[in-house]
C-alpha cells in the first residue's frame, strides 16, 4: 500500500535521490556550485526531454488543424519556430523588459548577503526598553526564527520569552515605514539593511569586438518575444490563417536576486511557450479555452488533482499588458501546507506586444499610432515601424490579433513530475519479506527508462536471449539491461529510476519463449510471448 512520505522530510528525500541516482546535479560541484544553476545528469535529461517531447507532441504536431478539437470555439493550426537566445537590444526596449523587468533588493552592511526587498518578514518587539524590528526570510518557520533572533539580540534566555513584548503579527519588510532599528537576517547589529533599490533582471552581455555601449545586448529573460518579432515571418512563409498557435521551446536567462527551493527558481531555466493568435473578439473564448486545456495535461501526465489547482490573478496582481491571467499552481512539497507554486501561467495579452514592436509606424491616414509618452513627452518605447497586423484573405478584415500565451517552465514541470512521482511503499523482497520500497511513479511517457531487460541468471543462455530482446526493443525506446546482483536488487534500482516495467527472461522462457514482465507500480507479473514484447510495451506506454 502506498504512503506519502513526511511532507518535513519529503523535499530532502526527493533532492538525495535526484543526486544519487543522477537525475539533477549542483552546478559546477567540485569547485562549490554556482548558485542557481543546475546540470541534468543521465536519467534527468531523458526525462526532461520526454517532458518536452510530450509537450510538443499533443500541443503541436498532433493537433487536428482540420476539424474542430473538443471544447475549441473553432479549428485552428499550430506551428513552432526556435529564436535565438540574443536579440537586438529594441527587442527588450518594446516589449517594457528594460524598464519595468526588475526587483527591489537589499544589502545588508554587515553579512554582505543580498535579499529581495519583498521576500523578507518580520515583526516588532519590545523588550528591555528597545523597540526594533526583527526580520527573517519568509519561510514556514519564519516566526520561530524571529523569536530566537529575537531572544539573542536582547539576551534572554528561552524560559524567560514572556520577557518579549511583541506589537502585531508579522509583516512583509516593504509594509513598515520605519526604516531605523530593523535587524537583518543574518545581522547581528541594527541599522545594516540599505535602501531598496532596483535590480534589473536580465543578463547583459557584450556583441562585437569593441565592447563599447553601442555593442550591449541581453540574453533573453523569455522566448515570447522571438515568436511576436517573427509573426508575419511565419504568416507569410507558411500562409496559415487564424487563430494560430506558434510554439517554442528554449532557454532563458533571468538573474534572480535570491534563487532557491531546488530548480524551482533558477537562473537559468527553459521555458515551453505557445503565443496563440487570435481575432480580438474571440479571444476570451480562446483564453477559457487554453486554460482548461493545459491544466488538464498536468493531470493527463500523472498530476494529482488534489496537488493542482487554476488561480486567476486579481486585477491588482496583472502584468502591465495583461487582460486577464490564471496560473496553473502546484503544491510543492518546499512550500508550507496549503499553499502552491506557479507551474504555468496562461496569460490574455491582448494587442500589447504586436502594437509595441509597431510603433512608429503611420496609419492609412497618416496619422501617429499611439505612442506611450514619457515625463518629456517623448514616446516611451519606439518600435519596429513594420505593419505586423494581419489581413483576412476570406473576409479582407485587417487587425492586431490578441495573444493568448500558455508559458510553462520545462524545468518546473519536471520539478512538479519528480514531487508528484515520488513514494515510498511497501513490497516483499525475494524471501517473501515485506520491505519498505522507494519508487518514482513517473508516467509511462516521460520515464526516462521505458524498460529494463534482466536475464534471471548469468547461465543457461538466459543472457543471450536477454540481449537479443534488449537490441530489439532499444530501436524504439530508451531501455537498460542488467545482468548484476540479485534480481531483487535490480527491481529496486529501476523502480527509483522511475523504469515503468522490467522484462526478466528465466528457464521458462527457454521452453515456451515467453517473458515475465513487472508493472513497477502494482508489482503485477504477466507472462507475454518474446514475440509480442515490442508490441506489449509501445502499447502500455501509450495507454
Amino acid at each position: 500500500m502506498a504512503a506519502s512520505p513526511d511532507k518535513s522530510n519529503q523535499m530532502e528525500k526527493i533532492v538525495s535521490l535526484c543526486k544519487r541516482r543522477g537525475f539533477l546535479f549542483k552546478n559546477s560541484e567540485i569547485y562549490g556550485g554556482l548558485n542557481g544553476f543546475w546540470d541534468y545528469g543521465p536519467l534527468g535529461v531523458e526525462l526532461k526531454r520526454n517532458v518536452k517531447a510530450a509537450w510538443w507532441q499533443d500541443m503541436v504536431t498532433s493537433h487536428d488543424d482540420l476539424n474542430k478539437v473538443e471544447n475549441a470555439p473553432e479549428p485552428f493550426a499550430m506551428t513552432g519556430i526556435d529564436s535565438t537566445i540574443i536579440m537586438h537590444p529594441q527587442v527588450w526596449k518594446c516589449s517594457g523588459h528594460y524598464d519595468l523587468f526588475h526587483d527591489f533588493m537589499v544589502d545588508c552592511r554587515e553579512s554582505n548577503k543580498r535579499y529581495r526587498h519583498d521576500q523578507i518578514v518580520g515583526r516588532w518587539v519590545e523588550a528591555k526598553n528597545q523597540k526594533i524590528f526583527v526580520s527573517a526570510p519568509a519561510s514556514e518557520n519564519c516566526e520561530s526564527d524571529i523569536e530566537t533572533k529575537a531572544l539573542k539580540f536582547f539576551n534572554i534566555r528561552s524560559k524567560n520569552r514572556d520577557q518579549l513584548a511583541w506589537i502585531g503579527d508579522v509583516v512583509n519588510l516593504t509594509t513598515i515605514s520605519e526604516s531605523e532599528n530593523v535587524l537583518a537576517p543574518d545581522a547581528k547589529n541594527l541599522n545594516t539593511l540599505t535602501e531598496p533599490r532596483e535590480f534589473n533582471l536580465m543578463f547583459k552581455t557584450t556583441v562585437g569586438a569593441l565592447g563599447n555601449a553601442d555593442d550591449f545586448a541581453f540574453l533573453r529573460p523569455e522566448t515570447a518575444q522571438g515568436i511576436f518579432v517573427n509573426f508575419k515571418n511565419v504568416i507569410d512563409s507558411t500562409r496559415y490563417r487564424l487563430p494560430l498557435g506558434i510554439a517554442q521551446i528554449g532557454k532563458s536567462f533571468r538573474n534572480e536576486i535570491t534563487p532557491r527551493n531546488f530548480t524551482f527558481r533558477s537562473r537559468e531555466f527553459e521555458q515551453m511557450e505557445i503565443e496563440f493568435f487570435c481575432h480580438p473578439d474571440e479571444s476570451q473564448k480562446w483564453y477559457s479555452y487554453w486554460r482548461d486545456r493545459r491544466l488538464q495535461w498536468y493531470h493527463q501526465m500523472g498530476i494529482s488533482d488534489e496537488r493542482l489547482i487554476m488561480r486567476e490573478h486579481h486585477a491588482d496582481e496583472l502584468a502591465h499588458y495583461s487582460i486577464g491571467t490564471a496560473d496553473i499552481e502546484y503544491a510543492f512539497p518546499f512550500l508550507p501546507s496549503g499553499e502552491y507554486g506557479e507551474l504555468e501561467g496562461v496569460a490574455h495579452r491582448g494587442d500589447f506586444d504586436l502594437r509595441s514592436h509597431m510603433e512608429g509606424k503611420l496609419d492609412e491616414s497618416s496619422n501617429p499610432l499611439s505612442l506611450e509618452l514619457d515625463e518629456h513627452g517623448q514616446p516611451k518605447y519606439r518600435g519596429s515601424g513594420k505593419d505586423l497586423q494581419y489581413r483576412d484573405d476570406l473576409t479582407n478584415e485587417k487587425y492586431t490579433p490578441h495573444v493568448i500565451e500558455p508559458s510553462a517552465g520545462a524545468d518546473r514541470a519536471v520539478l512538479a513530475f519528480l514531487c508528484e512521482a515520488y513514494t515510498e511503499d511497501e513490497a516483499p523482497d525475494e524471501k517473501g519479506k515485506m520491505q519498505t520500497r522507494t519508487l518514482m511513479r513517473l508516467h509511462p511517457r516521460i520515464a526516462p527508462i521505458k524498460a529494463a531487460v534482466f536475464p534471471l541468471v548469468k547461465k543457461d543462455g538466459m543472457p543471450e536471449v536477454a540481449k537479443e530482446i534488449y537490441l530489439q526493443l532499444k530501436k524504439d525506446h530508451n531501455v537498460f539491461y542488467d545482468e548484476k546482483g540479485a534480481v531483487g536488487r535490480r527491481y529496486r534500482r529501476q523502480d527509483e529510476a522511475g523504469t515503468p516495467y522490467c522484462i526478466t527472461i528465466d528457464g521458462e522462457t527457454m521452453e515456451n519463449q515467453t517473458v515475465t514482465i513487472r508493472d513497477r507500480d502494482s508489482l503485477e507479473q504477466t507472462r507475454v510471448p518474446v514475440a509480442d514484447i515490442g508490441n506489449e510495451i509501445r502499447n502500455r506506454i501509450n495507454s
